[in-house]
């Protein structure tokens, strides 16, 4: 993942926030047009949300700071303004470009995203009640902010992909930034190990003796549509009344693809297991070798005997490892980490402030540990994980030959950062931008 992909994913994260303040702030602004870029309006509503965005994202909470808050929000709704501009730019340009979102990370990032909402606010009945609008709602007024986020950041990695620094510019820059350089934080360097818990026999005849009888439901006369919004737990779908759009083979992971696209259209098949859960799946039109169906999901959950046996097990395999297991080799056997499993559990080298906002679990167990020693097991949403930590480096200032490939990064970031600047620049001198003057000052 590059550079720009890791400011993206933070800027959707955040998205989650954007949305959760929003419903609060509409009540509280008399809305007007503040800019006029090409044929799009930019409202007051709009900057005054993604400014509290800014704010949050620098730790500026206006709850606990409410003085500061007010003293230091002008400067960040002149940001937002310009960032809010520069956005519409991008997907004009997006547009002449024929630059289109990946369908799939959209589904990706609104699944994660809403998730991460729900979870946030304690169930979809408590979102619902928050913004005052249904789940469906929600998702599609999520789903736009998501897809605009991609296009834009598409626009700039087409336009920047092919920027490179000579050694000769790393060293210029370091030589030139050197004061004004951050230095480099206490970071540590882990592995896991991840259990994670899974649904047993009976969870898994629950999910699968529901997903039956609403096939039932259906061969009565029952709306696919309908059960597909109130019950499919792929949310990416369940909006569109669990409709995928048109996919080519491959699209799908094969025990669905296999099924779908043996359907007639209109025909609704059996049950289907998949990695995912349980699916019933309807054709709904062929096109060539493509094909468009619909979906319900029904993901089997793990009980609290599942749960049980998680925690059992997260502890067995650390009385081992205490025991002197090879870390590696229980890695490979036991974690649930696919990702990671073939690496020894490797997760990387994390900014432990920045693993303290992400992952405050990790923080506690780790506190107090030496380099080689393992962290006693703890839970987060993914499951169980035991703790390795491979290293722990002390806060220093940055050094050209040590730190090479990260001040190249920089200086990369750097570079494009400015050429993106007088590109932008030209564009907007194509494109019709008005601000209106009480606002600009």
């Amino acid at each position: 993942m590059n550079m720009n992909n890791k400011s993206l994913i933070r800027r959707i994260g955040f998205l989650a926030i954007f949305l959760m303040t929003s419903g609060v702030f509409s009540q509280q602004v008399l809305d007007r047009v503040v800019a006029i870029v090409d044929d799009a309006i930019i409202l007051e509503s709009e900057i005054i949300q993604n400014g509290y965005l800014m704010a949050l994202q620098d730790g500026l909470d206006p709850v606990k700071n409410p003085q500061l808050f007010e003293k230091e929000f002008a400067k960040y709704k002149r940001t937002s303004l310009e960032n809010l501009i520069n956005k519409q730019v991008f997907l004009i340009q997006a547009k002449k470009d024929t630059i289109e979102a990946d369908q799939r990370q959209i589904d990706y990032h609104l699944q994660q995203q809403m998730q991460s909402i729900v979870q946030r606010l304690g169930g979809e009945d408590k979102v619902e009640a928050y913004f005052g609008m249904n789940m469906s709602k929600i998702r599609k007024s999520y789903r736009e902010q998501i897809e605009q986020e991609l296009r834009v950041s598409a626009v700039r990695n087409t336009k920047m992909a092919n920027i490179k620094v000579s050694r000769r510019e790393v060293e210029d820059y370091f030589r030139t930034q050197s004061d004004s350089l951050a230095a480099i934080k206490e970071t540590v360097d882990i592995s896991h190990l991840l259990v994670s818990p899974k649904a047993g026999e009976a969870a898994v005849n629950l999910a699968r003796q529901k997903l039956i009888e609403i096939r039932n439901q259906l061969q009565a006369g029952a709306d696919f549509g309908q059960l597909a919004r109130q019950n499919s737990e792929d949310p990416a779908s369940a909006q569109r009344g669990g409709e995928i759009g048109f996919v080519s083979r491959g699209d799908f992971v094969r025990e669905f693809e296999e099924v779908a696209f043996a359907l007639e259209p209109m025909q609704l098949s059996d049950v289907v297991l998949t990695q995912f859960g349980f699916h019933l799946i309807q054709m709904l039109e062929r096109r060539g070798e493509k094909i468009n169906v619909r979906h319900i999901l029904i993901v089997p959950k793990p009980s609290e005997e599942d749960e049980l046996q998680a925690v059992q097990k997260i502890k067995g395999l650390y009385e081992q490892l205490q025991a002197g297991a090879n870390f590696e080799e229980m890695v490979k056997t036991h974690s649930d980490d696919e990702s990671t499993r073939d690496s020894g559990g490797k997760l990387g080298i994390f900014e432990v402030d920045q693993l303290r906002e992400t992952a405050k679990e990790f923080t506690y167990v780790l506190t107090g540990i030496q380099p080689g020693q393992l962290a006693e097991p703890v839970k987060t949403a993914y499951g169980y994980h035991i703790l390795r930590l491979n290293a722990r480096e002390a806060p220093r200032n940055l050094e050209l030959q040590k730190d090479w490939d990260r001040i190249e990064k920089m200086a990369l970031e750097y570079k494009v950062q400015n050429e993106f600047k007088k590109w932008l620049d030209e564009i907007k001198k194509t494109i019709y931008i008005e601000i209106k003057p009480e606002i600009a000052s």
